[in-house]
């Protein structure tokens, strides 16, 4: 009863302590894009005396918690690095079991019908299986007026801009584009429209879990003026607090865009 009643004065505490920063927040200095780079399922798992499987199935979990806090927050677009092109040379019996991890959350966030689901990434290194999963999950939410959320799946920053370049020059040898006129019109704009995330805002705030203070080569050329957040708390530990306590830090910054 004793060790009850400390977890139930505990939980009191913290969500005191959660509406109080909450209340403080000011919605005007929202981000309204959020890259989240989902770390520490493994380790998160091997501290709880837990397998890998259910590490990955425990931040999967985590996902639609967190985008219900985006959306109690005015937040419209996250984007979610949940499988990197790095993550495709794992061991098979990892592999395997991580990807049809990642078709379950892809499929509950689609049937959720809250948000509007875009993948990110390349599709041609991916399973045909994880391939359908995607695309259907795409087709099934394209009219959801909802956060948009970016499933990275099969993704790489490096890639990204590689098959930008080769979707921008593809387009316009179709077009009969010299390669000196090209040459002319290639500039920052006309390589942008050729990313994954064409047509959306660039990420105004990046969250990485477990402690990891670098990128990983995510979202390289659309985060060249966020703001990086690093939380010590593994993913599927990653609390309502926690990421108040980043909004309110993005809201504290004089954002500089480069200057």
């Amino acid at each position: 009863m004793e060790g009850l009643t400390t977890v139930n004065l505990r939980d009191l505490v913290y969500g005191l302590y959660a509406r109080r920063v909450e209340s403080r927040l000011d919605h005007e200095q929202v981000p309204g894009h959020i890259g989240v780079i989902l770390d520490g399922n493994r380790r998160w798992a091997k501290a709880a005396g837990g397998t890998t499987a259910q590490g990955h199935r425990a931040g999967a979990d985590k996902i639609t918690e967190f985008l219900g806090w985006c959306a109690e927050t005015d937040v419209e677009v996250v984007t979610l690095w949940m499988l990197s092109t790095d993550n495709l040379d794992r061991p098979e019996e990892e592999l395997v079991p991580l990807l049809g991890i990642i078709e379950d959350a892809v499929r509950g966030l689609a049937e959720d019908g809250r948000w509007r689901v875009h993948h990110v990434g390349t599709m041609d290194l991916l399973p045909a299986q994880t391939q359908r999963v995607l695309k259907e999950a795409e087709q099934a939410t394209v009219d959801i007026d909802g956060i948009l959320v970016n499933v990275a799946v099969g993704y790489g920053g490096r890639q990204e801009i590689a098959d930008a370049v080769r979707s921008l020059l593809l387009d316009h040898a179709q077009k009969g584009t010299s390669f000196e006129e090209l040459a002319d019109l290639v500039d920052i704009d006309v390589i942008a429209e050729h990313l994954y995330t064409r047509g959306q805002p660039d990420p105004d705030l990046v969250i990485r879990t477990s402690g990891e203070q670098r990128l990983s080569g995510f979202m390289l050329w659309q985060s060249a003026h966020s703001e990086y957040y690093f939380c010590e708390v593994f993913w599927p530990a990653f609390r309502k607090i926690d990421f108040l306590r980043a909004l309110r830090d993005y809201a504290a910054r004089h954002r500089r865009f480069g200057g």
